[in-house]
């Protein structure tokens, strides 16, 4: 365990920093602010843009979505209500009163249509969603409607999504703005606004309570339910040395940690004024990508030897180390989720170099060097670079290791260009399973090809089978169909699991309220004086 660094020397450090690059500014008098380290710094902001968490938790601090999911799966009615014809193709929503952008304009049905168009350019879920529908159009002040050409579930279920492109409603004059350029103005009409002038990029980004906002009347769960502020503003201060975030924690200058790094949880976990929890009982899996444009990986063979090379449990070990926290799942779209399949998991847990070797030779394998983005600044993905190269090493890949920041990864990821041109070949990442479980919520599993998320897997099959499930009510298909899909996620290297684990968060015990859910949340949260 690393040995607990010397308070003041970190907070005149950070101070220090504060005072040069003005992060730290004085929050309202008599304000009643909550400060939370988040697991890395914000900078990519547009939430269609990215799927990155930070954006993607960023988002639901300022937009509202349609529709929300509850703790229990159901979707529920958040922005909007629905009706469905008899048939099941013609759907209605109707806006509830009082919904206003934080500019004070009133929340209308056009804005809906077209926040839902452009999050249908680049999701995975609305990109098969959308040839399937006849059309969108207002049809009154507060109401528009989606037509199908054929029923599916895919309507309801992309617009309540939870992550990792939630379909978040902005105002139409941002919303126009193409998929593939970042927007420019962060209005929404969520429960906070977004403070502009005190933002500092990577370092802090300040939400004001959206004393506009009309919550909903249930109990909040997950996405549903009643959004209800407590508290007057939310920080989210950068802190890199997970060290100083800890030793600020327990000096009561930071209330919050979404992410305690496990080596440390001893520091936090037998103190009486602070609580440590896991937020999202089901976890999360850790996976990794491959660039399947560009040689070495425009081969299956390579992918597979790749995929044989690394071990589970090698990865989490480094990554948890607490085996209370990990397990390890062969399964795309979850162990323990429904659609949960165990195919590959002979060779995708162990360890196998002998194969890995073997597999290397049968591609002919020349020795093109495999570029690896390795995040530094986030606990819970640095390791798994580290690990998968020196398992590549190993096996006889030639490795460089590229080492940044998190939100360099995220940029980064879209970058189609050859690795030898900036480019990359493997980057690993994690994923909530609450919104891994199926084809559509799993961003991983689309492979369309360019149009797929970064690593543009190119695979019909999988294509033609999404759609096939889209297609079907029957459980009993709907299993047969995504057995099929995780057999050719992983002969592809579509995908390579790496097992699933629990994250824990630190929280002062001023806190009350704090809710278990998937996506980090500020709303329902009460801060106490003492």
């Amino acid at each position: 365990m690393r040995m607990k660094t010397n308070l003041p020397h970190c907070l005149r450090a950070l101070c220090g920093a504060a005072a040069l690059t003005g992060t730290l500014l004085a929050a309202p008098a008599h304000a009643i602010t909550v400060t939370a380290v988040m697991q890395s710094g914000l900078r990519v902001m547009d939430p269609i843009l990215s799927t990155a968490f930070m954006t993607r938790d960023h988002g639901y601090m300022i937009y509202d979505t349609l529709l929300g999911v509850d703790a229990n799966f159901k979707i529920q009615p958040q922005m909007a209500s629905w009706q469905v014809s008899d048939d099941a193709k013609t759907y209605t929503f109707t806006l509830r009163d009082g919904l206003k952008w934080h500019d004070g304009a009133p929340v209308k049905p056009e804005d809906c249509v077209a926040s839902i168009q452009r999050w249908a350019q680049v999701d995975s879920t609305g990109q098969v969603l959308m040839p399937m529908v006849e059309h969108i159009k207002v049809t009154g002040d507060h109401t528009f409607e989606v037509q199908l050409k054929e029923p599916t579930t895919l309507l309801l279920e992309g617009l309540s999504k939870l992550s990792s492109r939630p379909a978040f409603m902005m105002p139409k004059r941002i919303a126009a703005t193409p998929a593939s350029t970042p927007i420019t103005e962060y209005i929404g009409s969520g429960p906070f606004k977004f403070v502009a002038s005190e933002f500092k990029p990577g370092l802090k980004v300040v939400y004001e309570k959206n004393t506009d906002y009309l919550p909903r009347s249930e109990p909040a769960s997950w996405t549903a339910g009643g959004k209800v502020v407590k508290v007057d503003r939310v920080e989210w201060v950068s802190m890199p040395d997970q060290m100083t975030a800890l030793n600020a924690l327990q000096n009561s200058e930071v209330d919050f940690i979404q992410q305690v790094p496990f080596d440390l949880l001893p520091i936090v976990e037998n103190r009486d004024d602070l609580k440590v929890q896991v937020l999202d009982k089901l976890g999360a899996w850790t996976y990794y990508r491959f660039n399947h444009l560009y040689p070495p990986f425009d081969n299956k063979l390579v992918r597979q030897a790749a995929i044989a090379a690394v071990g589970q449990e090698y990865v989490l070990k480094a990554l948890v180390g607490n085996p209370q926290y990990y397990k390890t799942c062969a399964a795309v779209m979850g162990c323990g989720n429904p659609y949960g399949d165990s195919y590959g998991a002979d060779w995708v847990i162990p360890s196998n170099i002998e194969k890995a070797q073997a597999l290397l030779k049968e591609a002919k394998y020349d020795g093109t060097p495999v570029v690896i983005l390795q995040p530094t600044d986030i606990a819970m993905l640095a390791a798994q670079p580290i690990v998968i190269g020196a398992a590549l090493r190993k096996a006889g890949f030639k490795v460089d290791m590229k080492t940044m920041d998190w939100q360099t990864v995220v940029t980064q990821q879209g970058n189609q260009k050859p690795p030898a041109e900036g480019g990359w070949n493997i980057f690993s990442t994690y994923s909530i399973l609450a919104t891994s479980g199926d084809p559509f919520g799993n961003t991983t599993l689309a492979a369309a090809g360019r149009k797929s998320w970064a690593g543009w897997p190119d695979v019909p099959e999988i294509e033609a089978l999404r759609l096939k499930f889209a297609r079907s009510t029957d459980p009993a298909e709907r299993k047969q169909i995504t057995a099929q899909i995780q057999k050719l996620a992983i002969d592809e290297g579509v995908v390579a699991p790496l097992g699933q684990f629990s994250i824990p968060a630190a929280y002062s015990t001023k806190l009350s309220g704090v809710m278990e859910s998937p996506v980090t949340v500020f709303w329902n949260i009460q801060k106490s004086a003492k």
